[in-house]
């Protein structure tokens, strides 16, 4: 297993809520996995904005993409 990329991936990183699992992306995963979130890597700028990680939330803006 590599190890954590930490600045690559903080540098990368699409969140705009303040965060300690920032560039974390295994805990960053776990934590949503658990919630039956999405991290904001999914989500498109406007709507990683609301905070609305909810699966339901990434289905609704993906089928009104098609």
């Amino acid at each position: 297993m590599n190890p954590c990329r930490l600045e690559k991936n903080q540098a990368a990183c699409p969140c705009s809520y303040p965060c300690d699992r920032k560039g974390l992306c295994c805990e960053c995963l776990r934590y949503h996995q658990g919630r039956r979130e999405l991290p904001a890597c999914y989500f498109p700028g406007e709507a990683e904005r609301t905070y609305d990680r909810s699966i339901e939330h990434f289905l609704r803006i993906t089928n009104n993409k098609r």
